[in-house]
C-alpha cells in the first residue's frame, strides 16, 4: 500500500432541483371562495328600465306635480294609481340608510346613486318640477276662474283611485274595513280644519315644507292643502310664480328632511302590515272627497298677499240644476269632467296591469 495518501477529488454532486413549494390546498380553496370585489349595490326594488321607461317615469312625475299644485289633491294618489308608490317610498327611504351614507362618505358616488335608485328619482323629480313651473300659473287661473270644472275632474279621479287601490287588497276582512274607516274619518276631519295665520320666518317655512311633504306622499292627503292650513299656500305659490328663490329654498330643505324621515316609517309599515296600510291609505282618499267636492259655499275668507280673497271656511252644497229658467250647463260640464277623470284612472290602471302581466 502506498504511503502517499492519494488526495481525493471532491465528487461533483448533481445540482439539486428546486423543490416545488407544497401546495396549500386549503389556502387555494379559500382564495377560490373569496368574494370578488363588490359591485355597486343595486336595490332589489329598483326595476330595470330603458330610456323610454324613464321618460314614462317623468310623465308620471308631471301628473304628480299637477295634482300637488291643487290644494286637496294628493300627488301620492297619482303615485299609487300609476304603480310607482312603493318603489318611490323605498327609494326615498334609502337616502337615510347606512349603506348610502357609507358610500357617500367614502366618495363612492356611483354606488351611492345606485343605492337610492337615482335614475328613477331624478326622472320623477324632473317631471314634478316641470309641472310645478309650467302648470302652476294655469292651475292657479283655473282655481280662480273655473274652480267647479277643475274640482270636478279631480273628484272623478279620486273616486276611481279609491276603487282601483282597494282592488290591491286580495281579501277584505273586518279589521281591514275598520282600518279603512279610520283613515276615511281622519282625512274627513283633517280637510275640514280652518287655516291659520302664520309667520313667514325661515324656521316656519322649513317646518311647513317638512309637514307638507309628509302629506304629499300620502294618498288622499294633499301637501298643498296642508300648506293652506298652515297659511302658507298662497305665499309659496306666489314665490314659485315670482321666482322668489329664498322661500323656495327653505321650504325645499324642510321637505327634504321630512320626506326622508317619513319614508322610513312608511316603508316599515308596508313591509310589516301591507294590507292594513293600503286600507288606511284608501280611507284617506275616500275621506278627502270632502275637500274636492266641486260645489262649495264660502263662509269666510282671508286676504292674500296680492289682495285676493282666499276661502278659509267652506260648506259643500248641491249645485242648482237650473239657471234663469234653463238647465245649468255647468252641471253637465262638471259631470262630464268627473267621468273623464274616472275613465282616465281606469285606463291607466288597465294599461299598467297589461304591462305587468306581459313582463
Amino acid at each position: 500500500m502506498s504511503s502517499k495518501s492519494s488526495a481525493r477529488k471532491p465528487s461533483k454532486k448533481p445540482a439539486a432541483k428546486p423543490t416545488a413549494r407544497p401546495v396549500n390546498t386549503q389556502a387555494r380553496k379559500n382564495l377560490a371562495a373569496a368574494p370578488a370585489p363588490a359591485a355597486p349595490a343595486v336595490p332589489a326594488f329598483a326595476k330595470p328600465r330603458s330610456v323610454v321607461g324613464y321618460l314614462g317615469i317623468t310623465l308620471r312625475g308631471i301628473a304628480m306635480g299637477s295634482a300637488d299644485v291643487v290644494p286637496g289633491v294628493s300627488g301620492g294618489t297619482i303615485a299609487f294609481l300609476v304603480g310607482i308608490y312603493e318603489e318611490l317610498i323605498e327609494s326615498i327611504r334609502m337616502v337615510g340608510r347606512p349603506p348610502f351614507i357609507r358610500a357617500l362618505l367614502g366618495f363612492r358616488i356611483v354606488e351611492a346613486l345606485k343605492i337610492i335608485n337615482f335614475p328613477f328619482l331624478l326622472s320623477l323629480v324632473i317631471g314634478i318640477g316641470l309641472a310645478v313651473l309650467t302648470l302652476a300659473p294655469g292651475i292657479e287661473w283655473m282655481l280662480e276662474n273655473q274652480p267647479v270644472l277643475l274640482w270636478s275632474f279631480f273628484f272623478g279621479l279620486v273616486v276611481a283611485s279609491v276603487v282601483t287601490v282597494a282592488r290591491r287588497i286580495p281579501r277584505w276582512t273586518l279589521s281591514l274595513g275598520g282600518a279603512l274607516v279610520i283613515g276615511a274619518v281622519g282625512a274627513y276631519w283633517l280637510v275640514g280644519l280652518v287655516p291659520v295665520t302664520s309667520p313667514t320666518a325661515w324656521w316656519f317655512l322649513f317646518l311647513s315644507g317638512a309637514i307638507a311633504i309628509c302629506a304629499m306622499i300620502l294618498p288622499g292627503i294633499s301637501g298643498s292643502f296642508i300648506l293652506v292650513l298652515l297659511g302658507k299656500y298662497q305665499y309659496i305659490l306666489g314665490a314659485v310664480n315670482d321666482r322668489n328663490i329664498i322661500p323656495i329654498i327653505w321650504v325645499g330643505l324642510g321637505a327634504a328632511v321630512g320626506i326622508v324621515t317619513f319614508a322610513q316609517l312608511l316603508s316599515w309599515l308596508f313591509k310589516r302590515y301591507h294590507d292594513i296600510t293600503v286600507a288606511v291609505l284608501t280611507g284617506f282618499m275616500l275621506g278627502s272627497l270632502r275637500k274636492v267636492w266641486p260645489w262649495k259655499e264660502v263662509l269666510s275668507t282671508i286676504t292674500g298677499s296680492h289682495g285676493e280673497a282666499i276661502p278659509t271656511v267652506e260648506r259643500n252644497i248641491l249645485p242648482p240644476l237650473t239657471q234663469v229658467g234653463a238647465f245649468n250647463l255647468e252641471v253637465a260640464y262638471a259631470l262630464g269632467l268627473a267621468i273623464l277623470g274616472f275613465v282616465v284612472v281606469l285606463a291607466v290602471e288597465t294599461i299598467a296591469n297589461r304591462r305587468s302581466h306581459a313582463a
